[in-house]
C-alpha cells in the first residue's frame, strides 16, 4: 500500500482558513462591541445638565415665631455650598472613599487593580474600586440595576463627568446627594442627625465619623453602633494622615475626643403630626407633590411650637387617664419561651437611642418575678429593668405566674412571656436597672384645637392619640353630638331674642309629643328638678330642661339658622332636641364658634398658613389680613361669655379654674356619656377639647365633660396661657351691672341676702324691685 506525507499545500490552506476564520470572529466581535458601545452610547443620559442639577431639597414649616416645626421630604437634605463646608471634611471623605480623586479622570485603574488584588487574595469581595465620581453618575444618572452594562455605562460618564464638571462640582454633588444613615441624605443633614451641628461646626472627630458613613450607614452609626463607627473612625483618621491631610498628633487627639450623640430636635415628630397632614393636604393641592417634596419650600404657619406640644402632651396624659379608669385589659399577648429573642430583636430594631427614654412607652416582655418585693422583670429590646408593684398599682392587684402561657385569671395575671406595654420612669445603665411603669395604649380617642380668636389662626390641633395608628383627624372630620356644650349657643340666640341673665325659667317635668304618636321627656343630668332658676343658675349648672323650655320659646329654626351664621357648615338640625346639642358638629366648628364670643361678636375665618415662599425666597403666597364679620353683637359676646364664667367660678366647669385667670367656658355631656367636651377660652385664646370613642360606646365612670375633657383643657392651657399677659373681658360700654334677687330676677336694694350683681344690655335690666330674700341653700353642682 502506498502511503504519502499530506502536501505541504493542503496545510497551508487550513492554517489560512483558520486564520481567516479568527480574522471575521475578531472583526465581527469588535464590530459587535463597538456597535453596543455606541448604542449605549447613544442612550446615556447627558453629563451636561448635572451642572444645572438642584438635589430634591426639604420643604421647611415655620412656627409663628419663626422656629421649624416640620418638614416635607422623600429624602432628607439640606444643600450646602462646598465652601461652606470645612476642608477638612471634604478631605476625609476623599481619604476614605477616593485617595486619588484629585488626580485621576473619573476612573481609578490603580485603584481597581489594587482592589482586585486584595480581593482575590482574601477570595472574597473584600473592597471596592468606584470612584466618587461614578458613585455621583451611580446615584444620579443610573438605574440601580445590577449588570455588566451598568459598569460599562458608569465608567463613561464618569470619564465624561470630569470633562464637563470642576472636582469641586462633583464633590458638591457627591457629598450633598449622599445617604449616611438615619434619613439624612447629606452631609448637612447628617451632622444635625447625629451631631445636632450645622455642618461647619463640626470638630475632627465628629467630621471623620461622618466620613465612614458611606461604607455602611447602618453598621457605622454611632447613634446604635458607637464602638464601631469609632473603629471606622479611626480608619478614616489614619487615611487622612496617609494623604498628608493632617499630622499624627491630630489623629491621636481626634481618637481622644470625646463623641457626644446628641441630634438636633426631630421635627414632623408625633406631636405635630395631625396638624402637619393639614398642612400638608392644602399644599399638595395647590403646589403638587414635586414642589412640595423636592422644591425647598418655606411655609410659616399659624403654629405655636409651644401650645402644639402643650396640646399634644395634654390629650395623651388625659387620655391615659379616662383610659385607665376603665381598667387594665391585660397583656397585649403571650410568648412562649422559645419566642422572646425573636420578639426582642424586633423591638429592639425600633429603637433609635442609645437609651431608652424616660416617659416613652414600649412594649416589654415579662421575663422573671422577685415575689418576696412583687416586682417584674421586664425586658424590653435588649435591655432589662423592673416593673414594681407600686408602679403597676393603677391596674390592682396583679397575681405573678411563674410560667409561660396564658394564665387562667388572664387580665388579671402576670405570665412569663407577657407582651406589656411600659413607659421609663427611669434609663437603664448598661442595659441594665431600668424601672418601668406598667401602662397601656388607651382605645378612647379625643381631640384638641386651639384658636387664636383675633386672627382665626390655629396655634395648636391634636387629632388622636397616635397619628401613625390612625390617620383620621377627629378635631376637624368627627362629627359627634355636641351635648350642652351647644347650650351657649342657644342661650346667645336667647339673649338677642330679649331674654337676659335674670330671666327666670321654670326648671320642672315637660313632655313634649315625639312626632310618633308618643311623648318625650327631657330629663336633667342629674336627675333633680330645681323650680324657677335664672338663664344664669340654668347654664352654670347645665338644666337640660330649662334649655329645652328657652328653645320652645324663640323657637327652634330661629336658634338653627342662629348657630349657621356663627359659621357651622354642618347640617343644624331645627328641633327642641338641638338645645341639648342634639346636632353633629366638629370640634373645630364649635371652637370657632366660641371664638365669635371671644372676639366681640366678630367671625374670622380659620387658617393655618401665613406665607409661602419658593427656595429663593419669591413669596408664592402670603395671606391677608383677615376681613372679621360680625354677627352677633359686642353686648350679647359679652353677656354669653360673663355667664360661662360662672360655668368655671362655680358650675360643671370649675377644673378650669385652675389656670387662674378670668375665663370663661362649657362643658358637654351626650346621652349615656358617648361624648365629653370643654370648650373654653381666655382673651387671646379658645381652646376646644372633645373625648369620645370612634365606635360610640359609653365613657363609662368619669366620663362627663367635667371629669374626662376638662382636664385636658385645662392642662393645655395652663401651659398655653404662660405665654401670654393675663387679661380680663373688657365689658362694653352699653352693658351694665346692677344688684338682683335670683329667685325673683327682680332688683334688690342693699343688703339683701342672696343678693348679686348681674350683667345686662342696657334697656333690658329689670325695673322693679322684690324685697324677697333667698333663704334656700344650693348644693354644689355636678360634673356635666
Amino acid at each position: 500500500m502506498d502511503r504519502r506525507a499530506p502536501s505541504s499545500g493542503s496545510g497551508k490552506r487550513f492554517l489560512t482558513s483558520a486564520l481567516l476564520f479568527m480574522v471575521t470572529v475578531a472583526i465581527v466581535t469588535a464590530l459587535g462591541v463597538a456597535g453596543y458601545v455606541f448604542y449605549l452610547l447613544a442612550r446615556l443620559p447627558r453629563v451636561d445638565r448635572l451642572a444645572d442639577y438642584k438635589p430634591p431639597i426639604v420643604s421647611q414649616v415655620f412656627g409663628d415665631d419663626g422656629s421649624l416645626v416640620g418638614e416635607f421630604y422623600l429624602e432628607r437634605r439640606i444643600v450646602v455650598p462646598v465652601n461652606k463646608m470645612p476642608r477638612k471634611l471634604i478631605q476625609a471623605f476623599v481619604a476614605a472613599e477616593d485617595a486619588n480623586f484629585y488626580s485621576h479622570k473619573g476612573i481609578d485603574y490603580f485603584g481597581i487593580m489594587r482592589a482586585a488584588v486584595k480581593n482575590l487574595l482574601s477570595m472574597r469581595k473584600k473592597e471596592g474600586a468606584s470612584t466618587i465620581t461614578q458613585q455621583v453618575t451611580k446615584s444620579m444618572l443610573l438605574t440601580p440595576e445590577k449588570k455588566f452594562s451598568r459598569k460599562i455605562k458608569e465608567a463613561i460618564l464618569a470619564t465624561r463627568m470630569e470633562e464637563k464638571l470642576s472636582k469641586d462640582e462633583i464633590l458638591y454633588l457627591y457629598l450633598n446627594q449622599i445617604y449616611l444613615g438615619g434619613g439624612a441624605y447629606g452631609v448637612q443633614a447628617a451632622a444635625e442627625t447625629y451631631f445636632g451641628k450645622n455642618v461647619d461646626q463640626l470638630n475632627l472627630a465628629e467630621m471623620a465619623m461622618m466620613a465612614g458613613l458611606p461604607k455602611a450607614p447602618n453598621t457605622y452609626s454611632p447613634v446604635k453602633h458607637l464602638d464601631k463607627a469609632r473603629e471606622r473612625q479611626a480608619y478614616v483618621l489614619e487615611r487622612m494622615a496617609t494623604e498628608g491631610y493632617i499630622t499624627q498628633a491630630e489623629v491621636e487627639y481626634a481618637k481622644k475626643t470625646p463623641i457626644s450623640i446628641h441630634p438636633m430636635k426631630k421635627v414632623n415628630n408625633d406631636q405635630s403630626a395631625y396638624f402637619l397632614e393639614q398642612l400638608r393636604i392644602q399644599l399638595e393641592q395647590k403646589y403638587g407633590e414635586d414642589q412640595l417634596y423636592k422644591g425647598g419650600l418655606k411655609i410659616y404657619t399659624t403654629m405655636n411650637a409651644e401650645m402644639q406640644r402643650a396640646a399634644y402632651e395634654s390629650v395623651r396624659s388625659g387620655l391615659k387617664a379616662v383610659d385607665k379608669r376603665q381598667g387594665f385589659r391585660g397583656p397585649v399577648k403571650y410568648l412562649k419561651e422559645t419566642e422572646v429573642d425573636a420578639f426582642c430583636a424586633k423591638v429592639e430594631e425600633g429603637i433609635d437611642s442609645a437609651l431608652l427614654r424616660t416617659g416613652e412607652t414600649y412594649q416589654g416582655v415579662v421575663v422573671g418575678f422577685n415575689q418576696s418585693k412583687g416586682e417584674a422583670i421586664v425586658r424590653v429590646g435588649e435591655r432589662k429593668g423592673i416593673l414594681s408593684r407600686k408602679n403597676m398599682s393603677w391596674a390592682g392587684r396583679l397575681a405573678m405566674v411563674n410560667s409561660y402561657g396564658k394564665p387562667e385569671k388572664g387580665n388579671r395575671s402576670l405570665a412569663l412571656g407577657s407582651v406589656v406595654e411600659v413607659s421609663v420612669v427611669s434609663p437603664e445603665i448598661d442595659k441594665e436597672g431600668a424601672q418601668f411603669a406598667l401602662d397601656q395604649t388607651p382605645e378612647v380617642q379625643a381631640a384638641l384645637v386651639s384658636i387664636d380668636p383675633r386672627t382665626g389662626g390655629i396655634k395648636a390641633m391634636v387629632g388622636g392619640y397616635d397619628f401613625k395608628k390612625s390617620q383620621f383627624n377627629r378635631a376637624l372630620q368627627a362629627k359627634r353630638n355636641a351635648g350642652s356644650a351647644f347650650k351657649p349657643i342657644i342661650y346667645a340666640a336667647a339673649l338677642d331674642k330679649g331674654l337676659t341673665p335674670a330671666t327666670i325659667i321654670d326648671d320642672a317635668e315637660v313632655e313634649y309629643p315625639d312626632g310618633a304618636g308618643g311623648t318625650w321627656k327631657p330629663k336633667n343630668y342629674d336627675g333633680t328638678f330645681r323650680g324657677p332658676v335664672t338663664m344664669r343658675e340654668a347654664l352654670t349648672n347645665s338644666i337640660n330642661i330649662v334649655s329645652v323650655k328657652i328653645m320652645e320659646q324663640i323657637g327652634a329654626s330661629y336658634a338653627a339658622e342662629y348657630a349657621r351664621k356663627l359659621g357651622f357648615t354642618s347640617p343644624i338640625p331645627a328641633n327642641l332636641a338641638l338645645a341639648l346639642g342634639a346636632a353633629s358638629i366638629s370640634p373645630l366648628e364649635l371652637t370657632s364658634a366660641y371664638a365669635v364670643f371671644d372676639n366681640r361678636g366678630e367671625l374670622l375665618p380659620t387658617s393655618v398658613i401665613t406665607k409661602v415662599t419658593d427656595n429663593d425666597g419669591n413669596v408664592l403666597e402670603q395671606a391677608a389680613a383677615p376681613i372679621p364679620v360680625p354677627v352677633v353683637s359686642p353686648e350679647t359676646s359679652y353677656v354669653i361669655t360673663n355667664l360661662m364664667q360662672s360655668v368655671v367660678a362655680s358650675g360643671t366647669g370649675h377644673r378650669a379654674s385652675l389656670i387662674g385667670r378670668p375665663v370663661a367656658g362649657k362643658t358637654g355631656t351626650t346621652n349615656e356619656s358617648k361624648d365629653a367636651w370643654f370648650i373654653g377660652y381666655v382673651p387671646q385664646l379658645v381652646t376646644g377639647v372633645w373625648v369620645g370613642y370612634d365606635q360610640e360606646r359609653s365613657l363609662g365612670a368619669g366620663g362627663s365633660g367635667g371629669q374626662a375633657a376638662a382636664p385636658i383643657w385645662a392642662e393645655f392651657m395652663q401651659k398655653a396661657v404662660a405665654l401670654l399677659p393675663v387679661e380680663d373681658f373688657t365689658a362694653p360700654e352699653n352693658v351694665t351691672f346692677v344688684l338682683i334677687n335670683p329667685r325673683t330676677g327682680r332688683l334688690a336694694r342693699e343688703r339683701t341676702p342672696g343678693a348679686v350683681m348681674e350683667c345686662f344690655i342696657k334697656g333690658t335690666e329689670p325695673s322693679a324691685y322684690d324685697n324677697e330674700g333667698d333663704s334656700s341653700g344650693k348644693s354644689p353642682p355636678k360634673d356635666e
